[in-house]
């Protein structure tokens, strides 16, 4: 059996293979126990598996006594926003983000609408761990029912945060690559919301992937070239569950899904000045941007639960990660790539400019990213070969390792969602961060194999 990867923000593996229903039933059951058996909102992304895991999660709720709002197939950041709309104790949405087909998983949120906090997760894994589940006799199971509409309080909240007439003036063309995950059910309404001009990439969301999930540059080619082929303003690719974004520009050029929190902070911190968060493996532009603007800038630990945490401490305005997440409090304290679609499209609005001409008035930095197989009782020794090799650089440790440098950095860390070690590096140009990368991940693979 394939290890299953459960840590404080939730469960994920492979089904057939470490991911069965008797385990999931058995997660749902302990989120319904601390959730003490009342309101649980459930949804899932595209993937041809989701009914089958949402059948198992619907029994544990139900035998602990929950009262479940089945708002079926929705994206991550609306499962959050429901939960706070409907004033649920806790939810739930089946996804395994960007991982492949055979992957899924279970992602829970607190009442407030966002991911688990460290307390909240080591609560639910002890539950979950000791057996100390609460199920009900039969005449106090729970109770189902549907909320066929879920999207909507999601976008009405996006749609407070812009001013759409603008956006809706400009009529922007934009290419959007749903990629057959749960985007597909409520994104092209909120870009026809906007006015835009919509092509709809892999709208169905039924989980049979075009290309692999991940939007990162290699795998959205095919955006790319629709860009260019449609004359359009902008490219948006989500991951299966539409917490993340990546964006292409006008010109048919992938910018990078670095750029997308580096985009929308540019506009907000114009408008709104105040703290921002990000984890320690996203790019400088972001706190260039901030500095740029007389904000505070503040880092986390990297995963969505840390970034939320460190923004509550600070009062955060905006935060996000990376990866293409972008987190705006005034809508939910979880990645949402319909934020960051809001926020593109009205920097475009504004400034009146292409968006090539947007990135280059961006500071220039080049990020390079690599993973490696690796067991988690390796990565100590992989960091402290790094640490050895890199010894003039500033070490922080306590999220892997990362070596700061004046104008560049590298961070080798395990990941929270795959048994992989990832090695990130950035510099000002890109053939130094391939350098520093390619460093390190000698350095790693060197380290591993004694």
């Amino acid at each position: 059996m394939t290890q299953r990867i459960l840590s404080i923000s939730g469960l994920r593996g492979i089904i057939g293979d470490g991911l069965d229903p008797e385990y999931v039933v058995r997660f749902a059951a302990a989120l319904g126990t601390w959730a003490e058996g009342k309101t649980v909102v459930v949804s899932r992304d595209g993937r041809s598996t989701g009914p089958m895991l949402q059948q198992a999660v619907f029994a544990g709720l139900l035998a602990t006594g929950c009262r479940v709002i089945d708002a079926g197939i929705a994206t991550t950041p609306t499962c959050g926003v429901l939960v706070q709309h409907l004033k649920a104790a806790a939810g739930l949405q089946i996804t395994a983000s960007h991982n492949p087909p055979p992957w899924n998983g279970l992602k829970p949120f607190s009442s407030a609408g966002s991911v688990f906090n460290q307390t909240q997760g080591q609560q639910l894994l002890h539950i979950l761990e000791s057996g100390h589940i609460k199920y009900q006799p039969w005449d106090r199971l729970g109770t189902l029912e549907s909320y066929p509409d879920a999207a909507t309080p999601h976008i009405e909240r996006v749609m407070l945060l812009i001013d759409a007439e603008k956006i809706v003036a400009k009529k922007f063309r934009v290419v959007l690559d749903c990629n057959h995950g749960s985007g597909g059910v409520a994104t092209p309404r909120l870009l026809e919301q906007l006015g835009c001009d919509v092509t709809v990439l892999g709208e169905t969301p039924d989980g049979r992937f075009e290309h692999t999930p991940e939007p990162i540059a290699d795998n959205l080619t095919g955006l790319c070239d629709a860009v260019r082929h449609h004359g359009a303003d902008v490219g948006f690719a989500q991951d299966p569950d539409a917490d993340r974004l990546a964006i292409v520009d006008e010109k048919g050029n992938f910018i990078g899904e670095e750029l997308t929190l580096a985009l929308s902070a540019d506009f907000v911190l114009a408008h709104r000045p105040g703290p921002v968060v990000v984890n320690g493996s996203t790019s400088r532009v972001t706190a260039d941007i901030a500095a740029r603007y007389g904000c505070e800038f503040h880092r986390s630990m990297v995963g969505e639960a840390h970034v939320c945490t460190k923004m509550k401490e600070v009062k955060g305005i905006l935060g996000g990660e990376g990866n293409g997440g972008v987190i705006e409090p005034r809508v939910g304290y979880v990645r949402d790539s319909f934020v960051a679609m809001a926020y593109t499209l009205a920097g475009l609005a504004e400034k009146e400019i292409p968006l090539s001409a947007w990135v280059d008035s961006l500071p220039k930095y080049a990020i390079v990213k690599d993973k490696l197989t690796c067991p988690r009782e390796k990565v100590d020794v992989a960091c402290a070969a790094l640490e050895a090799i890199f010894a003039d650089a500033d070490a922080q440790k306590g999220d892997g390792l990362r070596l700061d440098w004046d104008r560049q950095w590298v961070q080798v860390r395990a990941s929270n969602t795959e048994p992989i070690i990832r090695i990130i590096a950035e510099a000002p140009d890109g053939d130094s961060a391939s350098q520093l990368c390619r460093r390190a991940v000698d350095a790693v693979k060197h380290a591993v194999s004694e």
